[in-house]
């Protein structure tokens, strides 16, 4: 008959397997299982976190002020993905009293312009909102409201808040940062520009906005340029890896580190596309129409357009109406890229009469297909 081992290493190793067995199923257990059969039945949330709620709220035992909650949200326009959301990250508001807590922060949202499932969609991102008091975020409000240039009907303000999915309620923390940014230059109609385009960067830490700040000067942005903003934007999703990377995407179709720089001044939308897409647009400019290196650099714009839909289509109607003479004044090819569609089509389609069916369908006729190179043999 083998022997046990009974060394006090293995009985201790016993009582450790034994207490995490013991402490797994308790973890599962559920001593709530009414609650546990709403969250997952009514509101659809995924089975573990619903255990997690109804073993914290073990002591609700009755459906009324969690239906009462749901039915408010409803009835408010909020749609089911967004309450399972909302709940899944923030469990108290199901059981909170809907007239006291819930109804006036709802009701100031809603005098703001936040409405159905606009306002569904911030709160199902930062349910938290709800729980904090209107003596907190009233005076953040109208901090933000009053950076906003001509906002009467607060549709900036909705842009800003729909953008940020959150509104800050530290008023000292967010007086701290206006203030940053006041003093690194940016103040008046720039400001309102870079709350309404990047309203996160509000939220950073005082050290990293002086940083970007620093970053965008340094490639030769002038504080008071108008384009200064945009930049900051454009720095602020990037980290110094990334954009590097981008830089030496440009330098391997021999744009050099300054021409890049003089580029993103121009254009700062051109780095927010990916480097696929960049590496997309030098190739079509540069190596298959053969466009002049310093047209791309003076009008670096045309990266930030659609290859697929906008420059291709564009081109070939460009490739028909060049050498044919159809045009009085001679026109670049770029002009013709930023020109609306409503008047791209009056101007170099529909004008031409009788030439009208083969261009447009040249325009409307285009696709990428499975192959860039197929398509592009067809394009020029």
């Amino acid at each position: 008959m083998q022997r046990i081992n009974s060394s006090p290493n293995s009985q201790n190793l016993a009582i450790k397997s034994l207490f995490s067995f013991f402490s797994s199923l308790s973890g599962t257990q559920n001593s709530n299982a009414f609650l546990l059969n709403y969250l997952t039945e009514t509101l659809n949330i995924p089975k573990s976190r619903a255990l997690v709620i109804s073993n914290r709220y073990s002591h609700i035992k009755s459906p009324e002020k969690p239906e009462t909650v749901r039915q408010y949200f409803h009835n408010a326009g909020f749609s089911d993905t967004q309450i399972q959301l909302a709940v899944s990250v923030s469990p108290r508001i199901l059981f909170s009293d809907v007239d006291k807590t819930l109804k006036p922060k709802i009701e100031f949202f809603q005098h703001l312009g936040l409405q159905g499932s606009d306002l569904g969609k911030i709160i199902s991102k930062t349910p938290s909102l709800l729980n904090v008091s209107l003596e907190k975020l009233i005076p953040c409000v109208e901090i933000l409201k009053k950076i906003l240039v001509n906002d009467t009907n607060n549709e900036d303000f909705i842009r800003v808040v729909s953008r940020w999915k959150r509104i800050p309620t530290d008023k000292s923390g967010l007086l701290r940062k206006i203030e940053c940014l006041r003093n690194c230059g940016i103040v008046g109609s720039e400001l309102s520009v870079l709350l309404v385009r990047q309203p996160r960067l509000f939220g950073y830490e005082e050290s990293k906005l002086r940083h970007l700040v620093s970053r965008v000067l340094d490639m030769g942005f002038s504080i008071n340029s108008r384009m200064f903003v945009y930049g900051l934007q454009a720095v602020s999703y990037l980290s110094e890896e990334t954009f590097d990377r981008k830089l030496e995407l440009f330098r391997s179709y021999g744009i050099s580190k300054e021409e890049f720089i003089e580029m993103f001044r121009k254009a700062p939308g051109i780095l927010a596309s990916s480097e696929e897409r960049l590496k997309l647009g030098l190739e079509f400019f540069l190596k298959d129409v053969e466009f002049k290196k310093s047209a791309l650099v003076h009008n670096p714009v045309c990266l930030t357009l659609s290859i697929e839909n906008r420059v291709i289509p564009r081109h070939r109607v460009f490739q028909i109406v060049m050498p044919r003479g159809m045009l009085k004044k001679k026109l670049s090819f770029c002009s013709m890229l930023l020109l609306s569609e409503e008047n791209f089509l009056k101007k170099f389609v529909l004008r031409f009469g009788d030439d009208a069916e083969e261009l447009l369908l040249a325009y409307k006729g285009h696709s990428l297909g499975s192959s860039r190179k197929e398509n592009l043999e067809t394009t020029i």
